[in-house]
């Protein structure tokens, strides 16, 4: 008996290969999005694994300098002598790569690359770490890029899987002489088991502080926006291909609908019939899945390079760039790809379940009208719970419940407002052919609904997120302007070399504006506290989002305090919010600036009101306010008098291009993950106006039994396809601009502390227009040409059997 069965349910699929394809293809398409950004995610949070068990630095409570510089070895000296547990390390770059020198006879037990790596035994080879000319720990691909360092050196590079992308360890000799840092550290690691009576820090080095030890996985936390995003639109995209699973799941469960009574009127028990059904979708969902694996596999390869990329550049996250085949992610997608055929099925399982064994066996209409109710019903609840999570919903997970929320209640509204609009194109209509068109359209909306909604989720998700990311690129182009307005930044590496660069420069630059920065908490929020001299450079380029009357007027006075939007939004700090600045010390908010990139809350303090508060602070770098043409001639007259090194000077026009660059790698991945999505969308379209092409020959053939040609039904095919493409896109405009907002306002508040602006650009949604009628136009094609080229005798056949 079971063999029967499945004989009978896999038949269906030999006589109709096209709806087997159009599940498998719907399934393994939305199953490689998912899994692709799932891939992407996984490798990313890997390496922030790697970078956590390479050095262990976040389990370490560390000491550094006050001012933000590096320590002296003297510094180190007095510690120990003292009776401090510390261990000196020093960092750098070379070739883009991290240089990390540690001691390891005083690190702390698991610190460093020397012991065991994952999943094998190792001796470590103290002497050959210690003694000249030395080793370097760092992956195999790190080192390659390493090959002349190790080639001057000599040293021996050890290939480590375990270690953090783009990192080298080396003994601290080593990387000392590498970076030109003989007689500097910039960090002591201090051991968790430390003397119960030591001599306190301020009167050992007075010019050092400790920090405290960091929760780990630090810098998963502040990627968890980024990779909430892409988690976002992998589940977007795989809901446009359930759309499509749906539909060819619930076709082929109308058309057995015949075979289901036969075999149950031949004593097939309806559990047993209901089981072997499961087992079928299970095995072509388990099919689907192993393909869509693969798909994302070669997504992820794809957009690997652009996300580490902008890792690297919003968050200084080392990611490597190599993709590897981790159970987490392809178990995922198989188990999405099931999941999402048992949510697809559910419905017609259940059908199947209540049908009566004589009730009629007719294959219903594919989606009935009455249904067209209760979706509007349905979708007008779930954009009610939109607007709810917007107005009283907090948190990031709320934001994203309230996109979902939106997303699915606009694309259950589509098929009614499509039958309003169609409704009243067929009453408008005055000729018997305009007529039956109108009608005929209107009836086959049920039947490409949900390639229909797929497409609608398709393009509001393009016109949300290109609105995004243009409103985005408007302000933050604007925001460089602002905070970028010196056209020549200067750093000095100590208080002497600062004062011979402000002799020096005071020569041509027409202003000097030092950068006084100092870390502390305010609200009890990590912020930096900025000093800045009076100058016409603030009051013509800054902009405030709400400020008082004379808010510069006012700080140069020192009667007040200037705060970003994210401490503001953080800390609750409104205009006249009095601020603590020190004990005693506090002062109101005169303003309120967007800083726009920035995770961390910031202070702007007069400069004078500053070095009050933090005279230990020395400025170090400065902005020099010169003529463009003067530029060049200044940096060299720096590098020649005042010993600055090229490095060390960076001009106006190279900072933002570098901040741009960033900012375009940064969507270069949502990009992608949108035009995936719009051709997911019109593969849906193409795959429901095929299944239906055969469904329909009991309408055409009438109509061209009257005269109508075939040539003539198959251009108005066509142009049906895309007058209801047309339709979606003029409903999706206003969904894509509620995402849009949902965005800017909701979630980028949530995730990252600040609210863009909205602009609107006509000519994106114009073209996104044009691309969604074109690819329409392209789906219908095909099953037009068919329809031109099909046999008169097989539309005579209609009239041959009973209907």
């Amino acid at each position: 008996m079971n063999r029967t069965i499945l004989s009978a349910l896999f038949g269906h699929w030999w006589r109709n290969p096209l709806q087997l394809i159009t599940l498998l293809c719907g399934l393994a398409l939305g199953t490689g999005l998912w899994s692709g950004v799932q891939a992407i995610n996984a490798e990313a949070r890997a390496s922030y694994d790697a970078a956590e068990e390479t050095l262990g630095e976040s389990r370490f409570g560390q000491i550094t300098a006050r001012d933000g510089q590096m320590m002296s070895h003297a510094s180190y000296v007095a510690l120990r002598k003292a009776g401090w547990r510390v261990s000196p390390v020093v960092e750098g770059s070379i070739q883009r790569v991290r240089i990390v020198g540690i001691e390891p006879l005083t690190a702390p037990s698991g610190f460093g690359p020397l012991g065991r790596e994952q999943g094998q035994t190792t001796t470590p080879d103290l002497a050959g770490f210690l003694m000249p000319p030395g080793q370097i720990f760092a992956r195999g691909e790190t080192l390659a890029r390493l090959s002349g360092v190790l080639a001057e050196t000599r040293a021996e590079g050890i290939a480590r899987s375990d270690m953090a992308p783009n990192t080298a360890v080396m003994d601290i000799g080593l990387a000392q002489s590498l970076l030109g840092r003989e007689d500097g550290i910039d960090r002591l690691i201090l051991l968790p088991d430390q003397p119960r009576r030591q001599i306190p820090l301020a009167e050992i080095a007075p010019d050092l502080i400790i920090s405290p030890p960091q929760d780990q996985g630090d810098m998963a936390r502040l990627t968890d926006s980024f990779h909430l995003n892409l988690t976002a639109f992998g589940l977007l995209s795989f809901a446009v291909g359930l759309f499509i699973v749906h539909g060819a799941i619930g076709l082929a469960f109308e058309q057995r609908r015949v075979m289901v009574r036969s075999l149950r009127a031949l004593g097939a028990p309806l559990g047993r019939l209901i089981w072997l059904m499961l087992a079928e979708l299970l095995g072509l969902a388990l099919l689907a899945g192993i393909i869509g694996v693969g798909l994302g596999y070669l997504v992820a390869a794809a957009l690997l390079p652009d996300v580490a990329a902008t890792l690297g550049g919003l968050y200084g996250a080392a990611v490597s760039g190599d993709l590897a085949l981790r159970p987490e992610w392809w178990l995922s997608g198989l188990g999405m790809s099931v999941a999402g055929t048992g949510i697809a099925a559910s419905g017609a399982l259940w059908s199947i379940a209540r049908m009566p064994l004589l009730v009629s066996a007719q294959p219903r209409a594919w989606a009935l009208a009455r249904r067209g109710r209760r979706l509007a019903i349905v979708s007008l609840l779930l954009l009610c719970v939109a607007l709810g999570l917007a107005l009283w919903g907090v948190g990031l997970i709320a934001g994203f419940a309230m996109l979902a929320a939106l997303l699915i209640g606009g694309a259950l509204a589509l098929p009614p407002l499509l039958g309003l609009v169609l409704r009243w194109g067929t009453s408008a209509a005055r000729r018997p052919l305009s007529q039956w068109f109108w009608a005929d359209t209107r009836q086959q909306v049920p039947g490409l609904s949900l390639a229909l909604m797929a497409l609608l989720l398709a393009m509001a998700a393009n016109v949300g997120v290109s609105t995004m990311v243009s409103s985005f690129r408007l302000t933050f182009v604007g925001f460089l302007d602002q905070r970028l307005a010196s056209e020549l930044y200067v750093s000095a590496t100590d208080a002497d070399q600062a004062a011979l660069i402000t002799r020096v420069a005071s020569a041509q630059a027409q202003a000097i504006l030092p950068i006084l920065s100092v870390e502390r908490e305010v609200a009890n929020q990590p912020v930096e506290i900025y000093g800045a001299r009076d100058h016409a450079t603030y009051r013509d380029n800054w902009q405030f989002l709400t400020a008082v009357t004379d808010p510069w007027g006012e700080l140069a006075a020192g009667q007040g305090v200037l705060v970003n939007e994210q401490l503001f939004r953080r800390a609750g700090l409104g205009l006249g919010a009095q601020v603590s600045l020190a004990p005693g010390v506090s002062l109101p908010v005169l303003g309120i600036y967007g800083d726009y990139g920035n995770p961390q809350g910031q202070v702007i303090l007069n400069e004078a009101v500053f070095a009050q508060l933090f005279p230990e602070v020395t400025a170090l770098r400065f902005g020099l306010r010169l003529d463009r043409d003067k530029v060049d001639a200044m940096r060299q007259l720096l590098q020649a008098e005042a010993g600055v090194a090229p490095s060390a000077m960076i001009d106006q026009s190279a900072i933002k291009a570098l901040s741009l660059s960033v900012f375009e790698r940064t969507f270069t991945v949502t990009t992608a993950l949108n035009i995936l999505t719009v051709a997911v969308a019109g593969f849906a379209m193409l795959m429901s106006l095929l299944t239906l092409a055969a469904m329909r020959l009991p309408q055409l053939a009438p109509v061209w039994a009257l005269g109508v040609t075939r040539q003539r039904l198959a251009v108005m095919d066509l142009v049906r396809a895309v007058v209801l493409a047309a339709l979606t896109a003029v409903l999706a405009l206003p969904l894509g601009l509620a995402l849009a907002w949902a965005l800017l306002s909701v979630v980028n508040v949530e995730a990252f502390g600040w609210r863009l602006p909205m602009y609107l650009f006509w000519m994106d949604y114009l073209r996104l227009g044009g691309l969604a009628l074109l690819a329409a136009a392209l789906a219908a094609f095909w099953p037009a040409w068919r329809l031109s080229r099909l046999p008169p005798a097989q539309l005579l056949g209609v009239f041959r059997h009973e209907r």
